[in-house]
């Protein structure tokens, strides 16, 4: 004979869908139950989006290593020399090797080992350019690239795929699903694991931070999972929050902010004193890589303006790898601007009237609204550049973490599936529906509201909710009819 043992639920583990447990009135127990049900459909259909962004943002860590082995003998010199050569003088090598498209900018190297970029407008390119790489110390080609913003096709191959999978800009959907839904998931795990009141060790340093040992099974790997979550909730919070910034819908309720709020980066002013504003539609302004050329018909800025350009930078204070490009029109300045990612940065940018030598206008990043400085270095850091190599392993292991999370819990949802012979599936059922009912007033009264502003600031969170919301309700009626 067989015996059969019918297993409690441990801690925080979710109660079983059927049967339906009947209401017990409000209490704030409702809002645990609410929260382990959103927390199971969520690690359920939203951590695949998640494990995507974090596989696809661990190899993009990679690029600037992935760039030196592939790109090495453009990227970087052969032997350092003592002097560099005139820009002027490595301008014109580039121009002869290729003659195509017109000078749009010249980066500066940010090492002694560094090449200089000659960077070219080609219309055939698109939104891309060409980029001549040019010894600074002998003023030699060393091979040219298609670059997008400056980025190699490798970073750019890989951007992409962790942007939106090269699926355009249908693609982008994935990313923002998990960039939405991250902070939603962290926050509910965070709140259910240290919530918990089972024994001493579940309310001590101890028990909140490093997984039971002598548990086993199911709660075993709920404590590596949960533990692994208050590690990186800080950084999971942070990426998730800088990449809604630059995504589709959210990326375009986070510009309005900046709006409202006057936090937008101030703006270079390139017209020369006492000159006339050309028409708006002349031309678009200075935008990294546009610089006065866009197409092949329009003649070279003079070579020997960038050397004029970039002494009056430097002596306006503009040290390190800057970005020179050539006027728009007749009445614009030079704009030289700098680069230096790693920190402390430098943004600094001067429009520079060459003929006379001097500096026109400047725009300091000390002088940057606080939203604009967040804001931009939040998506530096996201990008793995603002420390560094240090930036890269801290991202490195974020993402391995975010991985392992996601496989635990999944792990955790086959562990708590039925095994007996008589009621057997392949995975845990999901927690009871109906925890809303059990919710206080005043929660409803300002959660409700809560959340259509939320819908609204994340317009994929908003959408994909209600999705659940929807289809939740659809299922708990065909259950309730096929009972009835």
């Amino acid at each position: 004979m067989t015996s059969t043992v019918h297993r409690q639920p441990q801690g925080d583990e979710p109660q079983s869908a059927t049967p339906e447990p009947a209401a017990t009135g409000r209490s704030w127990q409702g809002v645990r139950a609410l929260l382990v049900r959103m927390h199971f459909y969520a690690g359920v259909f939203v951590a695949p989006f998640l494990f995507v962004a974090a596989l696809t943002g661990l190899l993009y860590t990679l690029a600037p290593q992935l760039d030196q082995l592939v790109y090495g003998d453009k990227l970087t010199v052969e032997r350092v020399g003592e002097t560099r050569r005139p820009l002027a003088e490595q301008i014109t090598a580039a121009r002869s090797a290729h003659p195509e498209g017109a000078l749009a900018s010249v980066t500066t190297p940010s090492g002694p080992e560094d090449t200089t970029r000659v960077v070219l407008s080609v219309p055939e390119l698109g939104d891309k350019q060409r980029t001549v790489f040019v010894d600074p110390y002998t003023a030699e080609v060393q091979g040219e690239l298609t670059t997008w913003w400056g980025s190699t096709p490798l970073t750019t191959w890989l951007d992409d795929l962790h942007r939106n999978l090269h699926l355009g800009e249908t693609g982008r959907l994935y990313s923002e699903i998990a960039a939405s839904w991250l902070w939603v998931v962290v926050a509910g795990g965070l709140v259910l694991w240290l919530g918990r009141s089972r024994g001493l060790r579940a309310r001590s340093v101890r028990g909140v931070l490093l997984p039971d040992r002598t548990a086993r099974g199911v709660r075993r790997t709920r404590g590596r999972h949960a533990a692994t979550g208050v590690w990186l909730a800080i950084a999971l919070f942070f990426l998730s929050a800088t990449g809604l910034t630059w995504s589709q819908y959210a990326g375009e309720r986070f510009g309005q902010l900046l709006d409202a709020a006057k936090g937008r980066a101030p703006e270079l002013d390139t017209l020369l004193p006492g000159a006339t504003p050309p028409a708006e539609d002349e031309h678009a302004g200075h935008g990294g890589h546009g610089g006065a050329a866009d197409g092949a018909g329009e003649a070279d800025a003079d070579p020997a303006g960038f050397d004029a350009a970039l002494r009056v930078a430097r002596q306006a204070g503009l040290g390190g790898t800057v970005d020179i490009a050539p006027p728009a029109d007749a009445s614009s300045a030079w704009v030289v601007a700098q680069g230096d990612d790693v920190w402390p940065v430098h943004y600094d940018q001067v429009a520079v009237d060459v003929e006379k030598g001097e500096a026109t206008a400047r725009a300091r990043w000390a002088d940057y609204p606080l939203l604009a400085k967040l804001s931009k270095l939040g998506v530096q850091g996201h990008m793995g550049v603002l420390f560094g190599v240090v930036n890269q392993i801290v991202l490195a292991a974020v993402a391995v973490g975010l991985m392992l999370m996601i496989l635990w819990g999944y792990r955790m949802w086959w562990q708590r599936r039925p095994t007996r012979s008589d009621r057997s599936a392949p995975f845990g059922k999901a927690p009871a529906r109906g925890a809303w009912r059990r919710l206080p007033l005043p929660v409803l009264i300002v959660g409700v509201p809560a959340v259509v502003a939320l819908g609204w600031a994340l317009p994929l969170l908003g959408v994909t909710l209600l999705g659940f919301v929807v289809v939740d309700i659809a299922v708990g009626l065909v259950h309730r009819r096929r009972t009835t």
